[in-house]
């Protein structure tokens, strides 16, 4: 029996021998050794907040150098300061718009000209929200797709011809969603922006392989964000339907959990890895998928019924 608490589970296991309940704290921990992004300088867009800004926390104490970027300045002074003081490592913030690529271009040439050259990517930045798709106005639609799908190519696509041109052998992280390939309602304009993100991600890595560049996805389930899941899991929800009991592993995601796979395939370690997509959801989207997982609903004494009711047809 497990119950989450904060950062740690908690773990009741009963001892056959002593016949005694022990409480174990299992922490959500780094998994990778002191120093394995030591040689790496990634730029991150949205990494002023939420999941961007978990996952260049553990960058820096992995030892990369760290380039955040958002529109809004207060945010990103804050995130440095937050980051350089929990890491002692070094973060450099660029104010920019991903849909804008004069910004996307400001960003890279500012990255230059502070570290000298940069070598991974994550696509990190999104907007998203839930709404009847037939509720939807076209420039909402817009708003998402153009920071999901056409930040990511921005970013993509001017990080590519820089590499390319300096026969750099960089890596590529994008984040995606589990319903990029299952498709969903509610969150259209979304499904729709990290399909193509998905797409982009596997087309890339298929072409430019040759160059010595990765491109990988991760398909993160739910992990809370401020913001983020004021929008998608609102509180009025919280009155007819519990989302975390819902879950098939009954809790939401560490963020140390996701920073742990999303520094894995920014490291040399998945050097082999190129155009994959990796999930990571507890389970959520394949369990709901498959035809007959609803059968664990059934009482354990009605499967010797069952059984005989099914061998009576033979």
């Amino acid at each position: 029996m497990f119950y989450l608490y904060g950062e740690f589970i908690l773990i009741y296991i009963s001892d056959t021998s002593t016949l005694q309940k022990r409480l174990i704290i299992m922490s959500f921990s780094g998994m990778l050794k002191d120093g394995t992004l030591a040689d790496k300088v990634i730029i991150v867009t949205g990494g002023g907040t939420g999941l961007g800004k978990s996952m260049s926390k553990y960058f820096l104490e992995l030892g990369a150098k760290v380039v955040i970027t958002s529109r809004k300045e207060d945010v990103l002074i804050g995130a440095k300061k937050e980051l350089e003081n929990l890491t002692g490592g070094s973060v450099h913030y660029v104010v920019g718009d991903v849909r804008d690529i004069n910004d996307v271009k400001k960003t890279i040439d500012s990255t230059i000209d502070k570290y000298g050259s940069f070598n991974a990517l994550l696509n990190n930045a999104a907007g998203n929200f839930i709404s009847p798709t037939e509720n939807l106005s076209a420039k909402a639609f817009d708003t998402v797709v153009d920071i999901v799908l056409k930040g990511t190519y921005n970013y993509s696509l001017e990080t590519g011809k820089y590499w390319i041109d300096n026969k750099i052998n960089g890596t590529m992280l994008n984040i995606v969603t589990t319903y990029a390939y299952t498709g969903s309602g509610y969150v259209v304009p979304s499904a729709c922006a990290k399909g193509g993100v998905l797409t982009l991600t596997r087309s890339l890595a298929s072409e430019w392989v040759k160059y010595g560049i990765r491109c990988n996805a991760i398909a993160p389930g739910p992990f809370p964000t401020e913001g983020a899941f004021s929008r998608l899991f609102p509180k009025i929800f919280s009155s007819f339907i519990n989302i975390e009991k819902k879950l098939p592993m009954k809790r939401f995601g560490d963020h140390q959990e996701l920073a742990n796979l999303a520094a894995y395939l920014m490291s040399d370690h998945s050097g082999y890895i190129t155009g994959e997509v990796v999930t990571i959801d507890g389970a959520e989207w394949i369990h709901k998928a498959g035809e007959f997982n609803w059968l664990e609903k059934v009482p354990k004494k009605m499967w010797g019924l069952i059984s005989k009711s099914t061998r009576k047809k033979k």
